[in-house]
């Protein structure tokens, strides 16, 4: 089983040479301190920020370099600052090779929930619904089943959707999923993780080949 670094570990794999990347609030954050080191990737923050590097050590914090989650980051040689309406016209105009967010839910069918909680207070939806509604590649990092034990991979999503039927991929703290037009096909599972603890952690219909290897984290 993955911890949040974990997945983030795992979703790293997934970014490429040249991408242009936006990472969510949350977990994929982290993503920013895994990428290999021989490849080059421009990261992308919705406040303004393309250039993003790892999270600073303690003690070398500039409060003056936030991410869209108001977390001081670092930037790399070349980085660049914008405003909100260049950085969402980038976001809009399809200009980011992948989005990496967090969610609460994720149905069968690709939609995804994450920006509310009926009855608590919220800021805003931010930047997630204009993500979603641009970007051809969303990969979400999140938990498999909420602290009760029940599966956050559904058939229906009952929280006020972010977006339709537009994830791609999942990494959970279990597995590795696609999905499809059939649902949810399991790619990988966890160190330590049965097919059959993946299988009972997802209420969505699921897609189980004949072999499923385990995760690669190196």
């Amino acid at each position: 089983m993955l911890d949040k670094n974990g997945i983030a570990k795992r979703i790293a794999r997934e970014v490429k040479d040249g991408f242009y990347v936006n990472l969510g609030i949350g977990i994929p954050t982290l993503v920013a301190n895994y990428v290999r080191d021989d490849i080059e990737v421009e990261f992308q923050s919705e406040n303004g920020v393309l250039g993003m590097g790892p999270f600073p050590f303690e003690g070398e914090e500039d409060a003056d370099l936030i991410n869209a989650g108001k977390q001081t980051i670092t930037t790399l040689k070349g980085a660049s600052f914008f405003d909100s309406a260049m950085s969402f016209s980038m976001i809009r105009g399809q200009h980011v090779d992948l989005t990496i967010l967090g969610a609460m839910e994720v149905a069968e069918n690709g939609d995804i929930a994450n920006w509310k909680i009926p009855g608590k207070m919220v800021k805003g939806m931010g930047g997630a619904m204009d993500l979603v509604a641009s970007a051809e590649n969303i990969i979400v990092a999140m938990m498999h089943t909420n602290r009760e034990g029940e599966s956050k991979l559904l058939k229906r999503c009952t929280l006020p959707l972010t977006g339709v039927g537009c994830v791609t991929k999942i990494v959970t703290n279990l597995s590795v999923l696609e999905v499809t037009k059939n649902g949810f096909k399991l790619l990988e599972r966890a160190p330590g993780v049965s097919v059959e603890e993946i299988k009972n952690a997802t209420e969505g219909a699921l897609e189980i080949p004949d072999e499923v290897p385990e995760m690669v984290l190196n």
